[in-house]
């Protein structure tokens, strides 16, 4: 009860446990004077987290101020956290206090704070370790009493062992660390959040609210959502705004997502309603049908080169035969039966065995099909689309891919 408390007074939408995970540890650290490093993706909303953390402490009456760390000029940052003395720069007019010392007491939010430089990590050290500063320009070492959060969506530990941020500075603020998931591991909420900004933007416009048809649904909860909840929230006023029509498929929402990386791409969810294998693009499909095809052909060589080695005969069905004779046209002759009963077919060796043998060992020399990657995926495609009289979903799932896939590959390669 209590985290749906804080859901509905900070505005957060969402039932999924990374989520609820998340809010109950920022609340759960608020009354102590801990440094949280909160992580996360650009776009998931790690800036709310701080402001729980500020309102359910003992500093809430006290000032909460928010900086983002990436947005300040390297030359200036120093000043902007610590202030700085008159004089100690040109344009430094005056004495100016510094977001540490305007803090006191209070809750300071450090946004992208991987991206501070290596001298003033080592200043912010020292505020984190004994409470003092000194401003630009002085030798007065000041106090404060400030609570630090932090927040950033560059790996960490990366960037420690790449030396681009100080190993001590990221043990001392992620004192505890609050990881806020990514959209994509939040399927349940992904329609709860469209369809708050639908109601948002449709009072702040005039107009009725959007809605999703079912099958937009379904592709807005497989989108893989890389800008996360800010993305998600610019196509849903994109919409809201654009188009006239209040019911919205998937064909009119698909013009609004990007496909510009097959990682996107819908994910397929393996084992889910639809049946669909765990492969996550086309390209992947495309390498087992290749891999399938050279053990088929691994196979049939072994199977023709055993029947040589013994009597020079060998029986097959007639729709492998003009395979075989494909590959040993020179050394293999093929006898019909009668055209009553045309399916065996005989192939007798006419040559000896080490003339066999080795037209096998040159045999790839005279694979003549073709293997261009496109001619297979749409050969392929086409073989799924008669096999179910057309219907996406099923071919789909033959396929191991989404209906979404399928449907933008039959639209690529113009198949009727």
């Amino acid at each position: 009860m209590e985290i749906q408390k804080i859901k509905q007074r900070f505005g957060i939408i969402g039932n999924s446990f990374g989520l609820n995970r998340a809010i109950d540890i920022a609340v759960q650290v608020a009354p102590t004077d801990l440094s949280v490093l909160i992580t996360g993706e650009s776009g998931t909303g790690k800036e709310v987290f701080p402001k729980i953390i500020h309102q359910y402490s003992s500093r809430k009456h006290g000032p909460y101020i928010a900086v983002n760390c990436g947005a300040i000029p390297e030359g200036t940052i120093d000043s902007e956290l610590f202030g700085h003395k008159k004089g100690a720069f040109t344009g430094a007019m005056s004495d100016r206090k510094g977001y540490f010392e305007e803090a006191d007491n209070g809750t300071i939010f450090l946004d992208e704070i991987g991206e501070l430089p290596l001298a003033t990590q080592v200043r912010l050290l020292r505020v984190l370790e004994a409470g003092e500063f000194i401003k630009v320009g002085s030798s007065e070492v000041l106090k404060t009493n400030v609570r630090v959060v932090a927040a950033t969506n560059v790996m960490m530990e990366k960037a420690t062992k790449e030396g681009k941020f100080r190993e001590d500075l990221f043990y001392r603020l992620s004192s505890v660390p609050i990881a806020i998931p990514p959209l994509r591991e939040r399927p349940e909420d992904i329609h709860l959040l469209f369809r708050k900004f639908a109601h948002d933007f449709s009072e702040r416009y005039r107009m009725p609210s959007i809605k999703l048809q079912p099958d937009a649904v379904d592709l807005i909860t497989r989108y893989r959502w890389p800008g996360n909840i800010r993305q998600l929230k610019n196509i849903t006023e994109q919409i809201s705004v654009i188009e006239g029509e209040r019911i919205i498929s998937a064909v009119t929402l698909q013009n609004y997502i990007p496909y510009h990386a097959g990682d996107n791409l819908p994910a397929v969810v393996e084992g889910g309603a639809t049946g669909e294998s765990s492969f996550s693009n086309e390209r992947e499909i495309l390498y087992k049908v290749l891999f399938d095809m050279k053990k088929d052909m691994g196979d049939l060589k072994k199977l023709v080169l055993e029947m040589l080695q013994h009597d020079g005969t060998i029986n097959v069905d007639s729709e492998h035969a003009h395979i075989i004779k494909k590959l040993y046209n020179e050394d293999v002759e093929v006898f019909s039966k009668q055209d009553s009963n045309p399916s065996p077919v005989i192939i007798n060796n006419s040559s000896s065995h080490s003339s066999a043998h080795d037209s096998i060992e040159d045999t790839e020399e005279f694979v003549e099909e073709s293997l261009s990657l496109e001619e297979k995926e749409i050969e392929l495609i086409k073989k799924a689309l008669d096999k179910y009289n057309g219907k996406r979903k099923y071919a789909a799932r033959d396929l191991g891919i989404s209906e979404r896939t399928l449907y933008r590959k039959i639209k690529e390669y113009d198949i009727k």
